[in-house]
């Protein structure tokens, strides 16, 4: 009698708790609009914090409850590894992305992104070129390294306006306060605001690479089981859709 008790009150026990827990995801705020839906999808509730890049990193490294951190670019990614703070088994190369000029969507503006385009004229007497921080903003690093290739780096560093993510960098133009803006591909078809001026070639910069990874600190059954779900069909197939590539 008392051991079908017992087995009856685990049984319950067993049905009353969660089959699945939380998972915090630390992403790059390019991956906005992809995660909120495929958190709208996914079975299991997920804590998206997002923000730059290198400003993710950073509070990882001081302990911010990340379980999967995902990264705009290798760089924040090395560092978190060189920390020991991510999980080297679980990494890998998620999503591939492209950079592009843009401009509000009434501009006029229109400007190729050859060597020698005249980016400074295109702004106008005072406006500024909105973009991620250049010396840690993923979005902003591969913005200025495709300026420099292109020989006009020097002409409008003066008359940026650079961002602590690549959407307060999208904002800026969708509001109106830049009359241009380097953002990806992804964050321009997410904003009905803006339009692309210009595609830069792949060439001018470095590679755009989303690594993802689980952190160490947060590792649970959980937590891989969403970044194997991200790898699916399923959250390939939201990714895709809003305009990310896959790395070969």
């Amino acid at each position: 009698m008392i051991r079908s008790l017992l087995l009856a009150v685990t049984a319950l026990l067993c049905l009353a708790r969660p089959a699945w827990a939380d998972v915090t995801v630390f992403a790059a705020a390019s991956l906005k609009t992809a995660l909120d839906e495929i958190a709208a999808r996914y079975p299991v509730p997920l804590t998206l914090v997002y923000g730059g890049s290198s400003a993710l990193a950073r509070q990882i490294q001081q302990g911010a409850p990340a379980q999967i951190f995902v990264s705009a670019n290798t760089q924040w990614m090395d560092v978190l590894e060189g920390d020991g703070q991510i999980d080297p088994a679980t990494r890998s190369d998620l999503l591939t992305n492209r950079l592009v000029l843009i401009a509000p969507a009434d501009s006029p503006v229109a400007l190729d992104m050859i060597p020698g385009a005249d980016l400074a004229g295109a702004l106008g007497t005072e406006g500024r070129l909105a973009m991620g921080l250049t010396e840690a903003v993923p979005a902003g690093i591969y913005g200025r390294a495709a300026l420099e290739t292109l020989g006009i780096w020097d002409s409008v560093a003066a008359r940026t306006a650079q961002t602590d993510n690549v959407r307060a960098a999208l904002n800026l133009v969708a509001l109106k306060e830049a009359p241009l803006g380097i953002v990806y591909s992804t964050d321009a078809a997410a904003e009905p605001k803006v339009r692309v001026v210009a595609v830069f070639d792949e060439g001018l910069h470095p590679r755009i690479v989303y690594p993802a990874a689980v952190v160490r600190e947060g590792d649970t059954p959980e937590a891989r089981a969403l970044l194997d779900w991200f790898k699916g069909p399923e959250a390939r197939d939201i990714f895709a859709r809003q305009g990310f590539g896959f790395p070969e």
